[in-house]
């Protein structure tokens, strides 16, 4: 008996966790030690490189406005010296709260002593320059130089020890991670392997029967039923598998049960509707008497309706032989353009009672196999469908075109268009666009599925595309 889905996936995904939680276990081990060096190096170094930064730029600061001042004897630059080291201190003093090596605080004091060193001798000088008491400025100036070099290379040297206590944590983080990687690699490749094995073998025992019911239905969907589906699956599987071949011979029966009855509804109302359609055509023609006016309305009212169910049956019919496969055709190597020419002369009177211009732009083009009374109906179909949306005062567009895969034909028209949703329904049977603003036009929506089925039985291909407010453009390509 086979395993059934649950079971299988139970097992692996026991077998998975047991292997996730060994490895999960030593891993947390080692990210515990990487945790501490890198909230060492995010709590301390960094800080200590933004806080080198600020020194910096206060020391800069500083000695740009104690030579300001000695140059221009500004009070302000004096001030402005004054905050830059106050700012200095500030941040000499998070540093002291920071650093944690013996070496880095030794720094840091020598540091403070000499700053406090630069700026006595530049507050004495400033006393000086204040008092106008002659003093020798080039002495002055030679050791303000000399405490800056100091001060320049100690803060430096300072950057330099950070950077390298960084650098032997990085190395040392490294160190940690690639022999955590190395172990969890030695301990989880079989393992890991085998998983993998387990789980294509799990996953393929489903997915596959379910591929090949899904492509099943997709041709159920297009009218291919075949063989019933006998699949290698899991108990759950094989009783969708049951079902859903019960469910397609149930639908086979009845689709074919469904086309007899439209093939004998449509064989058997021709005869009547036709006798119909020529005994009112005699009426109105006088030959069975005189007929009043109201009479010869109503006999036309009958006469048209007539005309509609005629062409609904027809419609059935070739949709009914079209389904089955009898439909004959006459296939022949013959060009296209002849045949769009007619077609467009034959609704020309129609167009022109509609106040629509018909206009062609025919290429040169390779003659194609064809049957050109089934293209000339698929032709009638789509010109017929541009002369109803289009409104009057419109266009309607007849091209021919030479393409890669052949030869192309399109009929664009200026109506409303098709929204997007309704553009792939549109060519089902018994489907028409809902567009907005306007009315429901008559039709049977059957037309657009004949010319699809048409197409297809040609080997071509038949498309729509279409903005609303913009028109439609229909094209179907035949191959050479």
């Amino acid at each position: 008996m086979r395993a059934s889905i649950f079971f299988r996936l139970m097992m692996g995904y026991i077998f998975l966790l047991v292997l996730a939680t060994s490895v999960s276990v030593y891993s947390i081990v080692q990210l515990g030690r990487v945790r501490d060096v890198t909230q060492s190096i995010t709590l301390e170094d960094n800080v200590l490189l933004d806080l080198h930064k600020s020194l910096s730029n206060a020391f800069l600061t500083e000695t740009q406005n104690e030579k300001n001042f000695i140059t221009l004897r500004d009070e302000a630059f004096y001030n402005s010296f004054l905050l830059a080291w106050r700012d200095f201190e500030k941040n000499l003093a998070q540093t002291k709260a920071v650093a944690r090596s013996p070496e880095l605080t030794a720094l840091i004091e020598r540091i403070g002593a000499l700053h406090i060193g630069y700026q006595t001798l530049v507050d004495e000088e400033a006393a000086l320059r204040k008092t106008g008491t002659p003093y020798v400025a080039f002495r002055y100036r030679m050791r303000k130089e000399t405490a800056v070099t100091a001060l320049t290379e100690a803060l430096q040297t300072m950057r330099a020890m950070v950077q390298t206590a960084i650098i032997d944590k990085v190395t040392r983080l490294n160190e940690a991670v690639v022999q955590a990687g190395d172990i969890t690699l030695a301990v989880t490749a079989s393992s890991l392997v085998l998983g993998i094995i387990i789980s294509l073998l799990i996953t393929r025992s489903i997915t596959v029967p379910l591929d090949h019911m899904t492509k099943k239905t997709a041709e159920i969907g297009s009218g291919i039923y075949g063989p019933a589906l006998d699949l290698r699956s899991p108990p759950e599987i094989g009783a969708l598998a049951q079902a859903f071949n019960f469910m397609s011979a149930r639908l086979q029966n009845v689709d074919k049960m469904k086309s007899d009855f439209y093939a004998l509804m449509s064989h058997e109302l021709r005869t009547p509707l036709t006798s119909i359609k020529e005994g009112t055509n005699l009426f109105l023609e006088g030959h069975g008497g005189p007929v009043t006016e109201k009479q010869k309305w109503l006999l036309t009212i009958v006469a048209e309706e007539s005309n509609r169910l005629i062409e609904l049956v027809s419609s059935l019919m070739d949709l009914s032989k079209l389904e089955a496969g009898m439909l004959a055709y006459h296939f022949t190597k013959a060009e296209l353009p002849p045949l769009v020419t007619m077609a467009a002369g034959e609704v020309l009177p129609l167009a022109e009672a509609k106040k629509i211009r018909i206009g062609t732009d025919i290429d040169a083009v390779p003659p194609v196999t064809l049957d050109p009374e089934r293209i000339m109906q698929v032709l009638r179909n789509l010109i017929g469908n541009a002369l109803k949306f289009t409104p009057p005062g419109g266009t309607v567009r007849l091209a021919v075109r030479s393409g890669e895969g052949g030869v192309g034909v399109s009929v664009t028209d200026s109506g409303p268009g098709i929204p997007k949703e309704h553009q792939t329904a549109i060519f089902d049977k018994y489907r028409q666009a809902t567009l907005a603003g306007m009315k429901k036009i008559p039709g049977t929506g059957l037309g657009l599925a004949i010319v699809k089925h048409i197409i297809q039985d040609h080997g071509g291909t038949v498309w729509v595309e279409s903005e609303e407010g913009q028109g439609s453009t229909f094209t179907f390509v035949l191959p050479f």
